[in-house]
């Protein structure tokens, strides 16, 4: 095979109006354990997006799971190092692109939710860094993977304290994982404040909250100084699936309405018109 260049730091600071109007640069995308770190506004709408029990609270949740998990160092974010990502959405798009190669080419692979790369390394490479998950899509990692979990609600929190320990959690509004086979060292939660400053800034309040993929892709807009999206957004044919799905019209994602999948998906290309993305159709 013809060898694929790595992919090369192109991180311009090419001024768009359009995306300063949303980008915020001091807001951190990961919960960090710190007292008090989520505003009253922030609980407030996040313990509306899957529900809550009456007069929950959230720190004591908090704190309980970083005695199960370190608390992230800061220097993750070091930007003088140029990091290229490579955000792999599950869209079957990624069907026979070929674009296998080309993802592993990145410092980090991001992917999410059930993704599969047995079997479809040539499409969608063989190197995963991070993985993002909620309990109800959650699968066994890889040694040196990061899990990040994407909470919508107050027991996906309790879930990975769990998950790593007594296994007491067995249900949310489905059955879930009882434990999980992933390093414990490497989880990372994102902040509900990065998803609330998506659906505000971003997504718009379109939507009830923004979809996994779109909240990975901002994620390494907030890391990373390359970013390329690869599997996102509807086939050649029109249709919502996954690529390792044999069922073309088995796309729940876009009936849900949970997500406003156009919306996402507009978002991203306006990223890829504007100089911030390389987005791989």
């Amino acid at each position: 095979a013809p060898d694929v260049p790595a992919a090369r730091c192109t991180a311009s600071i090419n001024s768009s109006a359009w995306f300063n109007a949303r980008y915020n640069m001091a807001m951190g995308p990961l919960l960090t354990g710190r007292a008090q770190e989520l505003s009253s506004d922030v609980v407030q709408w996040w313990l509306t997006l899957q529900g809550a029990p009456s007069g929950i609270q959230i720190q004591p949740i908090i704190q309980q799971l970083f005695t199960v998990l370190r608390a992230p160092a800061g220097g993750m974010w070091d930007p003088s190092h140029c990091r290229t990502c490579a955000v792999v959405g599950n869209s079957g798009r990624l069907k026979g692109s070929g674009h296998g190669l080309r993802i592993d080419t990145h410092d980090w692979v991001l992917r999410m939710n059930r993704a599969k790369v047995a079997g479809f390394e040539l499409d969608v490479g063989m190197k995963t860094t991070h993985h993002f998950m909620y309990p109800e899509s959650a699968v066994n990692l890889g040694p040196g993977v990061h899990l990040i979990l994407v909470p919508f609600k107050p027991l996906d929190l309790q879930w990975v304290t769990s998950a790593f320990t007594t296994g007491e959690l067995t249900r949310t509004y489905v059955r879930v994982k009882q434990f999980i086979k992933a390093d414990r060292n490497k989880v990372l939660i994102l902040s509900p404040a990065f998803l609330k400053y998506i659906h505000d800034n971003w997504t718009q309040r379109h939507g009830r909250y923004p979809s996994t993929g779109f909240t990975a892709l901002l994620f390494a807009l907030h890391t990373c100084q390359q970013v390329s999206v690869f599997g996102f957004g509807a086939d050649s044919e029109g249709n919502w699936h996954h690529y390792w799905e044999k069922n073309r019209w088995s796309g729940a994602f876009r009936r849900t309405r949970v997500h406003d999948a156009d919306t996402e998906f507009s978002l991203i290309e306006r990223l890829a018109a504007e100089g911030k993305i390389l987005f791989y159709k």
